[in-house]
């Protein structure tokens, strides 16, 4: 217990070093409004928080971080809702400009949210329309090879060590979950909020668990959904794997899905790709070319597609049969030049893991058949970033009396549900509800059958209440896509 006790200590010290910078801080917003997917109108205010690229380093440039607000539509007096979004790398002012029927229903959303409470949405620095959209060339991979990870590692190191020169004038030791953190409770002091209510799934839980690590005393409670702690940023195998055997339970079980099964179930028929390929890779042809596809190609696939349960059953069935088609066009596709975000691995290298998840990782029994995809790139090119390790310090967990509502699917296979189970512990005014047949999204999407659980979610926001939330919940059964 001393290590936490420490862990506590440092993380509430550390709060005034933020505040060191208030001088070199400013907020300004400017008023709009936009039609919703129902015809309402949104009103909100949008600008442009200034601060600090490295708030340690005195001499920092200061950049441009978006921030949104929605004003309560029926004001409660409760906090205000900080809305963290996922990624790292997403964006959300574009859709105050956004035609789609997709930006106009989260634009709906978001009156729910701020139906008794202001909203408020923080971009992430270096990625956020009102700054810096920094971004990281991904080369072109050659079709005729197989990708592994070995070669996903080369890739990265020589990316980590080109990318400082790639962005001269920057200091991109910035770009991390504590400068996130901090960026958050800049504009809570900034827009005179004492308290806020934390709101985010995914990395955009992490991101809340960083808030209430470095700044306890600003957080009224959180709303979290795809939990993600601290020192689970790279999953682990066998968590994910067992989502995959929930999902395969149930496809087995349907019947219009049942005479495709191959022999032994979905898992073994598993194992027969990984088998097959690992002896020996496919060639296909497709419009765009010869590929060559190998073990690890696979290992990537099967966790990708499982992102969406109906589908992936029949993806595997299909790979069983040698049907490769449809999965080669889509590997071609992927093995194109590209750019990603790069305060994803500038972010996700700082964060990292401690020394026994490490362990845990690389020696998990799933890696079998998942492989090592998930963090052996990030892990092996810790250090080679410009963003230095944040440390145990602040990946550990402590006992954080915040009021926590969890919402977790049990389908998940980005953020798997024993994510959940492992922080618990460690928030003894928290709530979980496990959702069945839920898969990797936002609380109120999750509940998308459960109008009336989604209420007593949403009340949750307004005034803390837990009372009448069950511990779990089922989501209405899936049809399962069948195989070509």
């Amino acid at each position: 217990m001393q290590s936490i006790g420490l862990a506590l200590f440092v993380a509430i010290a550390l709060v005034p070093v933020a505040r060191a910078q208030a001088p070199r801080e400013t907020i300004r917003l400017e008023p709009g409004s936009v039609a919703a997917s129902d015809g309402s109108i949104v009103r909100y205010e949008v600008g442009t928080l200034r601060v600090p690229e490295n708030r340690a380093n005195a001499a920092s440039r200061t950049i441009g971080v978006g921030v949104i607000r929605i004003a309560a539509q029926k004001p409660s007096g409760a906090p205000p809702v900080f809305l963290l979004v996922g990624g790292p790398g997403i964006t959300m002012i574009e859709t105050l400009d956004d035609p789609s029927p997709a930006a106009k229903r989260r634009l709906r959303m978001w009156l729910d949210y701020a139906a008794a409470n202001d909203l408020v949405i923080v971009e992430q620095r270096g990625y956020s329309l009102r700054g810096d959209m920094l971004e990281l060339a991904n080369p072109a991979m050659p079709l005729d090879k197989p990708f592994t990870v070995e070669t996903d590692l080369a890739i990265t190191l020589a990316q980590a060590k080109a990318v400082a020169g790639e962005h001269p004038g920057k200091d991109l030791s910035g770009y991390t979950i504590a400068e996130c953190a901090d960026d958050v409770d800049s504009v809570r002091r900034l827009l005179g909020y004492p308290k806020l209510i934390l709101f985010g799934a995914s990395f955009g839980s992490q991101w809340s668990f960083a808030v209430m690590q470095r700044h306890p005393e600003t957080v009224a409670r959180a709303l979290l959904a795809s939990v993600e702690p601290l020192d689970n940023g790279y999953d682990m195998p066998s968590h994910v794997f067992a989502a995959m055997q929930r999902i395969a339970y149930e496809a087995e079980c349907d019947t219009e899905l049942k005479p495709h099964i191959p022999q032994g179930g979905l898992i073994a028929a598993i194992r027969t790709i990984h088998d097959r390929l690992a002896a020996a890779p496919v060639v296909v042809d497709t419009p765009g070319g010869r590929i060559t596809l190998g073990v690890g190609d696979f290992e990537l696939a099967l966790r990708a597609r499982s992102t969406d349960a109906a589908t992936w059953p029949a993806f595997v069935i299909d790979l069983y049969n040698g049907r490769y088609h449809a999965w080669a066009e889509g590997v071609a596709e992927q093995r194109k030049a590209a750019s990603i975000p790069l305060i994803s691995p500038l972010i996700d290298t700082a964060t990292g893991v401690t020394s026994a998840r490490k362990h845990q990782l690389f020696t998990d029994p799933a890696t079998a058949l998942l492989g090592t995809w998930n963090f052996a790139g990030y892990i092996g090119s810790t250090g080679a970033w410009p963003t230095l390790d944040m440390g145990d310090v602040l990946r550990l967990p402590v006992p954080n009396p915040v009021p926590v509502l969890f919402v977790q699917g049990d389908w998940d296979t980005n953020t798997p549900m024993e994510n959940l189970t492992g922080i618990l512990p460690w928030f003894p005014n928290a709530h979980a509800l496990l959702i069945h047949r839920g898969q990797h999204t936002g609380p109120l999407p999750l509940l998308r059958d459960r109008p009336d659980l989604a209420a007593k979610v949403l009340r949750f926001l307004v005034d803390g209440s837990l009372e009448e939330l069950p511990v779990e919940a089922e989501l209405a059964t899936i049809r399962f896509a069948l195989p070509k």
